[in-house]
């Protein structure tokens, strides 16, 4: 399942109407970074159906160089709020095959869910490298390239009616960091052509 954001000409428009706001205020403008959180998210999860306002508010807050963050800072926290995530999401992964009973299926799964989170992984470095090197569409398709990965690891447990996967929130604090990421990183790239 390929994710892209794509916007209609006239939401385009509104969207762009948004960026000085938001560029002014991640220049040291009137805005504090409470602000510029707020209105990043609030701007993400309105042109993105997979953002969710409370979730990226939380989320970017919860980190602490996000207090003194400029836009360009919180895209860079935001992909790396991706990477923390999906190592930890492997992790678990890893725990859950140590187990000695599991279900065969299931065991497959989290065998499958294992090679998606290893090249999760992968794309967050990238995703982060493309980043710092101002190259956002790459940034943006490993981005999706995790939030495909989560994706398709939760969709796997459902082949088999009535398994129940253990992953589910991994894989979605996996999936809603990525549109988050994938937003902001999309906005950044928005403003930069638009300088």
């Amino acid at each position: 399942m390929r994710i892209i954001i794509s916007m209609p000409l006239s939401l385009l428009f509104l969207f762009s109407l948004s960026l000085p706001f938001l560029f002014t205020c991640s220049r040291g403008g009137t805005a504090t970074a409470q602000n510029l959180i707020y209105e990043t998210c609030k701007t993400c999860s309105r042109f993105d159906p997979n953002v969710n306002f409370g979730f990226c508010t939380s989320s970017l807050q919860a980190a602490p160089a996000s207090r003194c963050a400029a836009l360009v800072g919180l895209g860079k926290i935001s992909i790396r709020l991706v990477h923390y995530n999906v190592t930890d999401t492997r992790c678990q992964v890893k725990q859950l095959l140590k187990k000695k009973k599991l279900d065969p299926f299931v065991k497959e799964c989290l065998l499958d869910c294992l090679v998606l989170y290893n090249d999760a992984i992968s794309s967050s470095k990238q995703a982060m490298k493309q980043y710092d090197s101002k190259d956002y569409v790459d940034a943006n398709t490993h981005l999706s390239s995790v939030m495909d990965a989560a994706s398709t690891c939760e969709d796997g447990f459902m082949e088999k009616q009535g398994v129940v996967s253990p992953l589910t929130k991994g894989n979605n604090d996996t999936f809603h960091l990525s549109a988050m990421a994938l937003s902001i990183v999309y906005l950044i790239g928005s403003g930069s052509r638009g300088s």
